[in-house]
């Protein structure tokens, strides 16, 4: 799941990798339009999974916060609205989830944004951020010398 979800630079909101085409990829929007259109190779496309958030140790992968967000809340949208909420009670909210987060370098538009992202992938019944911890080929330790 976490690779087909994609948020793409300059376009609001987060979408689904539908297809790949010759020169695009094909993505409908995660809201209640499931409008469908091309994504091209000068969009900046990111797969969620690829995103981390600061902290004062090593980043934290975005699906691990996205975890423990909809740990706090229960499964239900987030109790904060992220558009009327201060700098200061974004951050402290926040830091209930992410206690360690790098102050300095993670900005309150960037809380904003996952909170925001999270609303949507609730909203759209994506709930499981966890990577699936099945093996694949390759992870096997062969013991014989």
């Amino acid at each position: 799941m976490q690779q087909t979800i994609l948020a793409i630079s300059g376009k609001p909101g987060l979408y689904k990798l539908v297809s790949r085409a010759k020169a695009s990829l094909i993505v409908e929007t995660l809201d209640e339009t499931h409008k469908r259109m091309p994504a091209f190779a000068s969009d900046r496309v990111t797969s969620l999974a690829d995103i981390a958030m600061y902290t004062y140790e090593d980043d934290v992968p975005l699906m691990t916060i996205l975890a423990s967000l909809r740990d706090k809340e229960e499964g239900k949208e987030a109790s904060v609205n992220y558009k009327k909420a201060s700098g200061e009670e974004l951050q402290e909210y926040f830091s209930t989830i992410l206690p360690n987060f790098d102050r300095e370098r993670v900005h309150t538009s960037d809380i904003k944004k996952l909170i925001q992202w999270y609303n949507i992938l609730i909203k759209a019944g994506i709930t499981d951020f966890e990577e699936s911890m099945s093996p694949t080929e390759g992870d096997n330790v062969d013991d014989r010398k």
